[in-house]
């Protein structure tokens, strides 16, 4: 565990991810738990954080069933800190009156501060913007708080304790969309909590070599290379621990970009680390001829590259460790699904369904954990890798099995390779590829009718997805120029037979999510 580090208890806000990322953005440590983890008392007890943050959440505290924290809480002598579900539970656990909002505030807002030598307040000014996003309000306070800010429609903005280091806002510091947010995080973590800046990714890197090379020593390592940047940081970080004895095993499933697996064999060639490179394109079509839904096609993607990365596996002689490139947002997910009752799953996960018994045998190495996606991304910059791996858009693990909708062979598969290959020699030749966060095409299983050459055609319709977003929790469709989206269209229906329609889908997560299966 390290020395200072500030703990956050999840309640289910979309913005809880950013709260942790924003304070280790600023070298503090940061952990984050589910509110209902039974273990949460006894792991602030025994590993002392520096300052306890409680989230927001789609909650009302007063109705039945929302989400409740013991009160021994208070009593562990540790700054806390609530925003906005969390001020509104501090308040209700201390006695205070919650109750629906007259008018429900979301966006921008101005805070007036009524306290401004208030230590969650130090330097901030008098007036600033804020973000909202409640439905609730807290009507009476409990005694021993008073108000320190308030907006024109919210009178408790902003509490804090009179005698104790537990401070509350109704607005949101965690989003950019705040203006002094940052600054009221590091009054937080800072003046009152008291934190060392020490949380450095240098470091991290020096020492994860060195404890890869502690505990797996001259031993065998297999991983499951996807080509992404988690997994090129993964595979890096192994290789100069253990150098030869990592093996990488690259499935070619046949649902990949266009000269993917040619790609992936170059790079791994540019960061000298060895790969093997499995073709399994005939098995997988094989497996997903007839099938239509979504999830069974997912599943059935999942099931067979396991059956695959095991049975080379095999191949490999005296093999000890299993390595993966989870990263910390894996480990929140996993750790929330498996406490919050409330939850429903959207979309199973590509390797959801368990590792077989084999492989389940084998130690886990997984050096990055403890990272988020940016900071993964920082490291592969710190330890200079080329361009095309820190920045390519997320690929899903099902590839464009989800991007064909309903049953795959292997024309749709060419059909949509060569449309997306367009759409992205267009994103880099226009300069646009680096400030939009993912851009796909999807091929629909309907036709329509077109004329091309004078002549009647009956061809495919086709869907550009191009997003933006921060953490892919919530993303907005990305605003391009008619020029270029018309640009696409007319090279994607000349160069591509069989489509003939492009259309653009302007949808935001949510109500939609980013893939469309």
């Amino acid at each position: 565990m390290k020395k200072d580090f500030i703990l956050i208890l999840d309640f289910g806000s979309q913005y809880s991810h950013m709260i942790a990322r924003r304070i280790r953005d600023i070298g503090v440590y940061t952990l984050l738990y589910h509110y209902n983890d039974i273990r949460i008392l006894h792991i602030i007890s025994k590993n002392k954080p520096k300052g306890l943050i409680l989230s927001g959440g789609p909650f009302s505290v007063y109705e039945t069933g929302s989400p409740l924290i013991s009160k021994d809480i208070f009593q562990l002598n540790i700054p806390i800190f609530g925003i906005c579900y969390g001020m509104q539970l501090i308040s209700f656990l201390f006695g205070g009156k919650v109750k629906k909002s007259k008018y429900k505030e979301y966006g921008k807002s101005c805070l007036i501060i009524d306290h401004p030598n208030n230590n969650i307040f130090y330097g901030i000014p008098e007036k600033s913007i804020v973000w909202m996003s409640h439905f609730d309000e807290i009507k009476n306070l409990p005694k021993e708080f008073q108000v320190i800010g308030h907006t024109s429609s919210c009178h408790i903005a902003a509490f804090s304790h009179i005698s104790k280091d537990i401070y509350a806002v109704q607005f949101h510091p965690e989003v950019k969309n705040t203006e002094y947010g940052i600054s009221m995080l590091k009054n937080f973590v800072f003046h009152i909590c008291k934190c060392d800046s020490n949380w450095k990714l240098n470091n991290f890197v020096q020492n994860t070599i060195y404890d890869i090379k502690k505990r797996v020593g001259k031993k065998k390592v297999i991983l499951g290379f996807s080509g992404g940047v988690d997994s090129f940081v993964t595979a890096y970080i192994i290789y100069q621990a253990i150098g030869n004895s990592l093996n990488c095993i690259f499935v070619d499933t046949g649902l990949l970009l266009k000269n993917e697996e040619e790609k992936i064999y170059s790079l791994c060639q540019k960061m000298h680390f060895p790969i093997k490179i499995i073709d399994a394109k005939n098995h997988f079509l094989s497996k997903l001829t007839g099938i239509i839904d979504p999830e069974i096609k997912r599943k059935i993607i999942g099931e067979e590259f396991i059956y695959i990365f095991q049975k080379e596996s095999e191949k490999i002689k005296d093999v000890e460790f299993l390595a993966q490139g989870t990263i910390y947002s894996d480990v929140i997910e996993s750790s929330v699904y498996s406490n919050n009752s409330i939850s429903c799953s959207i979309k199973s996960h590509h390797n959801v369904g368990g590792l077989p018994k084999k492989l389940m045998k084998l130690k886990l190495v997984e050096p990055l954990k403890e990272l988020f996606k940016d900071e993964v991304r920082k490291i592969g910059q710190k330890l200079g890798f080329p361009k095309e791996i820190l920045y390519r858009h997320p690929f899903p693990g099902p590839g464009l099995g989800i991007r064909v909708i309903g049953e795959i062979n292997e024309k749709k598969i060419f059909l949509i390779r060569k449309a997306e290959d367009i759409l992205l020699q267009e994103l880099i030749n226009s300069e646009i590829y680096n400030s939009v966060s993912q851009a796909f095409i999807v091929l629909l299983p309907i036709k329509s009718v077109g004329i091309k050459g004078d002549k009647r055609t009956y061809e495919y319709a086709a869907i550009l997805r191009v997003i933006n977003t921060e953490d892919f929790m919530t993303a907005t469709f990305a605003h391009l120029s008619y020029n270029f989206l018309e640009k696409v269209s007319s090279r994607i229906t000349n160069e591509v037979e069989e489509i003939n329609r492009i259309a653009y889908d302007i949808t935001s997560k949510p109500p939609s999510t980013i893939e469309w299966e």
